[in-house]
């Protein structure tokens, strides 16, 4: 069986790393960081997709491709969605809708609310979608046990 490719996670440098729900997952194999913005150019793969909103929900076909994660506050994420797309031009995919947050939110700059999950929980839901191991990914997150509870519907319509 082969293995899925290595997610790569691109974290601001202004990312608190005491609140970031990715923290836990430095060191998983699983995972590659970066930080943003870098002195060298980030080694992007054009057949990695990048998770984004707006853009055509990632589904099981999918599986074979590798993921791109920013990882930064609404308004650090637009500055580093155009940088990697002026690097390489990336196919784009957006966790489908009906998905929830449990994650607090205190910012007023997201283009949708309603749909913005926090990191951990996208990275959660396109793993689930994609047939990855979800197993430990939630770890460490506060709000995990509530993140599952709001999506229980979602996670037994899905499997």
């Amino acid at each position: 069986m082969q293995l899925p490719p290595i997610t790569h996670i691109i974290r601001h440098k202004r990312e608190n790393k005491k609140k970031c729900s990715l923290q836990p997952l430095v060191g998983d194999p699983r995972f590659l960081f970066f930080t943003y913005p870098s002195r060298t150019p980030l080694p992007l793969n054009p057949a990695y997709l990048l998770l984004t909103l707006n853009a055509p929900p990632l589904t099981k076909a999918d599986a074979h491709r590798g993921i791109l994660l920013l990882d930064g506050t609404w308004r650090y994420a637009t500055k580093m969605k155009s940088y990697v797309d002026s690097l390489c031009k990336l196919e784009t995919r957006s966790i489908p809708l009906g998905w929830k947050t449990a994650y607090p939110r205190r910012q007023d700059d997201c283009e949708d609310p309603e749909t913005g999950l926090a990191s951990i929980e996208a990275l959660f839901v396109a793993y689930f979608i994609l047939g990855r191991e979800t197993k430990g990914l939630l770890e460490g997150y506060h709000w995990a046990e509530e993140f599952l509870k709001l999506n229980q519907e979602q996670l037994q319509k899905e499997k």
